[in-house]
């Protein structure tokens, strides 16, 4: 793969961040687990473990539910945004490492993209859900799927 599509993969999957803030490093973990993606000898090698891939996975699944609920922060609010950044910095980071790239180009590359999805995907949810008089549950739903497909498929093409 080039230097070039790992880029933007990178940007891509912190876009998804910035939709679930977990759902992608949920996804780098299991690839890690699998060796999809390469970490060995890495400051990043800890996502492999089988705490890191409990955890993120868990973590994953609440999300999945507690976005639904009426008391889901705004993922616009400060301690989102801060979530979203940092997260999609970690995944960014974790597909250039694995594709012997820099960790930082990963890192601000992720950064980037999870301002961008969290900012762009409210506005496109909330657009569909107001102007076509969509109940916001089946737009989350299908947030959702779109999210955890499309980390899926990133991480996948890694491998």
């Amino acid at each position: 793969m080039s230097v070039h599509e790992v880029l933007a993969l990178s940007f891509a999957i912190g876009v998804l961040t910035g939709c679930r803030s977990i759902a992608a490093p949920a996804a780098v973990c299991w690839a890690a687990r699998l060796n999809w993606l390469h970490l060995q000898d890495s400051p990043l090698s800890f996502l492999r473990s089988t705490a890191a891939l409990a955890v993120f996975t868990a973590l994953a699944a609440a999300e999945l539910v507690a976005d639904k609920l009426p008391i889901a922060p705004d993922r616009r609010s400060v301690g989102s945004l801060i979530d979203r950044v940092i997260m999609g910095g970690l995944c960014g980071a974790a597909l250039c490492i694995s594709s012997a790239q820099s960790l930082w180009a990963g890192v601000v590359l992720g950064a980037l993209g999870a301002l961008a999805g969290a900012f762009g995907g409210y506005e496109v949810r909330h657009r569909i859900v107001a102007g076509g008089k969509l109940p916001d549950i089946a737009v989350a739903l299908i947030e959702d799927l779109i999210a955890v497909g499309g980390d899926l498929w990133i991480v996948s093409s890694l491998r």
